[in-house]
């Protein structure tokens, strides 16, 4: 705690606070301490002051400078010797606070050369014990500086390891997760896919309704094969293809497309779907048009799974300015379920304990990453139910985040 205190009252954030305190600390003592006598003495106190505040940008510089006037002050015979070698002082602490190697020992043999003039200036019975006092004045605040600067250096470096850290933690687990998505559930996908081919081959004529079925479940295998395929390549290896096309999953232009093929499957399965899709949306960047293809992609099948077949569910995905904004609305409760909208919103909820579901959390979730805006729940007239989600460009808002840049990478 006491290094973090330290850390605080000396980062370079708070200098123009402390060359504050060090300008009030000085005008005290120059007006009540050690009032200058003379124009030599006030020449020395203000160009002392304004040396020892420049101090903090070339500390190596004021720190020679001061302690030449020190010597300078004993030529013309000043009465500023404390508050001198009060000024040398800081400029030796400021010099070990923010340069290390051999200006921090340049500065201090050049200080000492300096002292040791002053101190032997002195009468011969006082030049030991002065010399003795210059050494401790000038050896603690380069101690001091230095033992800061380790401190914080220490500190960033903790900082950068325990990030390495997480990252490779990271790295780890999409790997493990990219190994699992390839050998259990592409395996089971790439299985399931086939089969499905070769039934739509080999079954004798059978009704067309179950042909259009069949061919439907063999595109969309084939298709979740191919997003699994790419999602492996992203969680092995995120800077191979960042930027890519297997970044978003979905070509830019093609965003407009893949809206509307996702209502045409939930249409498939008898829900009525009004949708109003802007094509001004093909133009959004790739991480929130993903976002925007599976919020609705996760929106229909909440509302075909909660809402049932006979309700009409409206879906509106317009571009307004820079900001993407998507509403999912539906009029109507699963039939015979007794789910109310009350009812709904406690089955999502038990869903995500149970670990079946976690729609609505992924979606606030990825919303959320991008600074955006995310809403569902019962609609206000009590019947049916409402997400609306707001997409600002770029993360708008959001400072930058090293993990947040990650995962959306």
């Amino acid at each position: 705690m006491i290094n973090r205190c330290v850390e605080r009252v000396f980062d370079d954030q708070v200098a123009a606070v402390r060359l504050v305190v060090l300008a009030v600390l000085a005008v005290g003592d120059l007006g009540l301490l050690h009032p200058p006598q003379g124009p030599a003495d006030w020449a020395l106190a203000l160009g002392g002051l304004a040396v020892c505040l420049a101090g903090v940008r070339v500390p190596l510089a004021a720190t020679a400078v001061l302690s030449g006037l020190i010597v300078v002050g004993d030529a013309v015979g000043t009465t500023l010797g404390t508050p001198l070698k009060a000024m040398v002082t800081v400029a030796l602490f400021e010099l070990a606070l923010r340069r290390r190697g051999r200006h921090v020992v340049y500065g201090a043999a050049v200080a000492a050369a300096f002292l040791t003039v002053h101190a032997l200036s002195a009468p011969a019975a006082e030049a030991l014990p002065t010399l003795y006092w210059l050494s401790i004045l000038a050896g603690v605040p380069l101690l001091l500086g230095a033992y800061v600067r380790l401190t914080r250096e220490r500190a960033a470096a903790e900082e950068r390891r325990r990030r390495a850290d997480t990252l490779a933690a990271r790295a780890a687990e999409r790997t493990a997760i990219a190994r699992e998505l390839h050998d259990l559930v592409a395996h089971h996908v790439s299985s399931m896919v086939l089969r499905v081919g070769v039934a739509r081959h080999v079954l004798p004529a059978t009704d067309p309704g179950v042909t259009q079925v069949l061919d439907d479940l063999h595109a969309s295998g084939s298709a979740a094969l191919e997003d699994l395929r790419r999602l492996v390549a992203v969680l092995r290896d995120p800077a191979q293809v960042r930027g890519g096309p297997f970044f978003s999953l979905v070509d830019r232009a093609g965003l407009p497309a893949a809206l509307e093929e996702a209502v045409a499957r939930v249409r498939a399965t008898g829900l009525t779907v009004r949708a109003t899709i802007d094509g001004a949306v093909a133009e959004l960047d790739a991480v929130r048009g993903l976002t925007v293809l599976r919020l609705v992609q996760e929106g229909l099948a909440n509302a075909a799974r909660h809402a049932g077949e006979n309700a009409e569910v409206r879906i509106s995905v317009t571009l307004a300015g820079d900001v993407a904004h998507l509403e999912i609305v539906d009029d109507a409760v699963k039939e015979g379920s007794g789910e109310h909208d009350g009812a709904r919103q406690d089955a999502y909820a038990e869903e995500t304990r149970r670990g079946t579901g976690h729609g609505l959390v992924g979606m606030a979730e990825r919303v959320e990453l991008l600074g955006g805006r995310f809403e569902a729940g019962p609609r206000p007239s009590g019947r049916g139910w409402r997400l609306y989600a707001e997409l600002p460009p770029g993360g708008a808002g959001l400072p930058p985040d090293p993990v947040r840049d990650e995962v959306l990478a």
